[in-house]
């Protein structure tokens, strides 16, 4: 019968030979997730011994982890500006860098009342649902392609209790033109990466995350381009339009905004000084 600090050395050693990415926290992660505790818990129940249900379990679970399936979809949830989201194979995992878009756009609309918010492209619902969460008075309209997509982020809106903040609609946003409301804020984490990035992506992403929430399958860009064209007639005057940026896309994403009329743009570095997160005010 194993312990739980062997399980954890055991299964370390097996992710790591796999090729997995940080094998420790993710062998931790896993048995924290079948024990039904936090991780650092774990550290004060070493000698604690695992029953044969929790050791198969455990196994099977490292199995699929061992496949590059990723951590977030094997457990279900993943945590995001400290609210907890239901994910799977229909949404992308919301990333860390995604919290500085949240942050940004609470810190520019604090103060203001009353606000109405688009997000295009919400996925699992993690910024719509974030914004609602945190800003008192507002209304936000969150679309996406995916129906699936869509049962998702109307599941972790109710969770949240913030359903009665949001509006969930199935849009095709490059091709729909059915939004007829202005709006305080605009805002979209888009599919960015370019085809030829598509295929040297780590597996996890890859093969297992939705691959229309990641590509536009061309050169990264067609999601700003379109976006930033279609919501110069959504916005208010003096509203803004907030873009998580790919890696090494600001200069072509400001150049877009600037050529369709944004002012004072503006950028963020995330948290390893890459730019991130761009913004654009329309006079």
């Amino acid at each position: 019968m194993l312990t739980v600090l062997e399980a954890i050395n055991k299964s370390t050693g097996y992710l790591n030979d796999k090729g997995i990415e940080s094998p420790r926290i993710n062998a931790e992660l896993l048995l924290s997730h079948i024990l039904k505790c936090k991780r650092l818990n774990l550290y004060l129940s070493f000698d604690r011994p695992l029953s044969k249900e929790e050791t198969d379990e455990y196994r099977e679970l490292l199995k699929r982890r061992s496949k590059f399936e990723p951590l977030q979809y094997i457990v279900g949830y993943v945590d995001f500006y400290g609210l907890k989201f239901d994910v799977n194979t229909s949404v992308l995992i919301p990333r860390p860098e995604t919290e500085i878009l949240v942050e940004t756009i609470i810190n520019e609309v604090k103060g203001k009342e009353n606000l109405s918010i688009l997000d295009i492209g919400t996925g699992c619902g993690n910024i719509a649902v974030s914004l609602a969460k945190n800003i008192e008075i507002v209304e936000i309209k969150a679309i996406d392609i995916s129906e699936d997509a869509l049962k998702v982020a109307q599941k972790n809106a109710g969770c949240n209790n913030v359903k009665d903040k949001i509006k969930f609609e199935k849009i095709d946003f490059l091709n729909d033109e059915i939004i007829n409301e202005k709006f305080d804020v605009v805002v979209s984490n888009p599919p960015y990466i370019s085809f030829e990035e598509f295929h040297e992506l780590r597996p996890e992403l890859n093969i297992f995350e939705p691959r229309f929430a990641l590509t536009d399958e061309s050169d990264g860009l067609t999601f700003y381009k379109a976006i930033s064209k279609k919501c110069k007639y959504l916005l208010k005057s003096g509203s803004k339009l907030f873009f998580e940026l790919g890696i090494g896309k600001f200069a072509e994403v400001e150049k877009i905004m600037n050529e369709n009329g944004y002012k004072n743009i503006s950028i963020k570095k995330d948290y390893s000084n890459i730019e991130r997160i761009i913004s654009g005010e329309m006079i």
